[in-house]
């Protein structure tokens, strides 16, 4: 049994951060013609790009801005035009906030950008590629969530509550559309390792670690694995489902 993509076109969101060019390198390496999303960094997806060619599937780089409507119609222009539109959506980018703050000291511009990135993005994606899986009666829908939506942890809440908002139309979006075989699903990493972390102390990590049951930190490659075996007709009977990534550290309960 493998994860077969062949002949999929898969499109990654914010594919040009540390987790979305592990995803995208993975969806390539199981077959699937791979829309590279950037927001800035072009030199970056054309790079991931030109990887891709190298594995033997298409690839295509497209720039819009997530949190604007016409931007990402553009961008659906753009690829149908291209490689063709995407049966595989993976919403991964987001606006990080630096440093979190207590809501009582939170801007509130945090949220209005955390609601724009996280649950508009959602449903702007949602309105320009789902209706060609529809039409085509297939289609995998995969929200990159967090472990922070759940844990609710002090200073948080800014990120959090913009996870949680993307949740909530996620699962409603799923029943909406599972009876046109569309899945829409979400996967939630922990704190994963990833090379902005080279260099740093050893013990930097060790109280987060503590909390983990499988007593380590997550890589990049082990959330892409979940993500291509979403994307794959081996998950074709999953929708709805919040799946952490995250080595037992969140546990959602019956």
């Amino acid at each position: 049994m493998e994860i077969d993509l062949k002949g999929k076109v898969a499109l990654v969101t914010g594919a040009t951060g540390e987790l979305g060019r592990v995803m995208v390198r993975t969806l390539g390496a199981c077959g699937a013609n791979v829309i590279v999303h950037y927001g800035r960094n072009q030199e970056k997806a054309e790079e991931l790009c030109a990887q891709l060619r190298n594995m033997g599937v298409e690839a295509m780089a497209v720039q819009a801005d997530i949190t604007n409507q016409n931007s990402i119609e553009e961008m659906k222009r753009t690829v149908e035009g291209g490689i063709g539109l995407p049966s595989i959506v993976v919403a991964n980018a987001v606006i990080q906030i630096h440093p979190w703050s207590s809501v009582l000291e939170e801007d509130p511009a945090d949220y209005e950008s955390q609601f724009q990135s996280c649950v508009m993005q959602t449903v702007y994606l949602a309105k320009a590629f789902i209706p060609g899986m529809i039409q085509a009666g297939y289609g995998r829908y995969i929200a990159i969530n967090t472990e922070c939506a759940m844990e609710a942890a002090a200073d948080s809440s800014a990120y959090v509550a913009g996870k949680r908002g993307l949740d909530g139309v996620v699962r409603t979006l799923a029943k909406e559309v599972g009876h046109h075989q569309v899945t829409v699903n979400q996967v939630a990493p922990g704190w994963t390792l990833s090379e902005q972390h080279i260099g740093l102390p050893e013990d930097h990590d060790a109280v987060y670690r503590k909390t983990v049951p499988l007593g380590r930190r997550g890589t990049a490659q082990e959330i892409a694995n979940v993500v291509a075996f979403m994307a794959s007709d081996l998950a074709s009977f999953i929708t709805g489902a919040y799946i952490p990534v995250a080595g037992g550290r969140i546990m959602p309960a019956i």
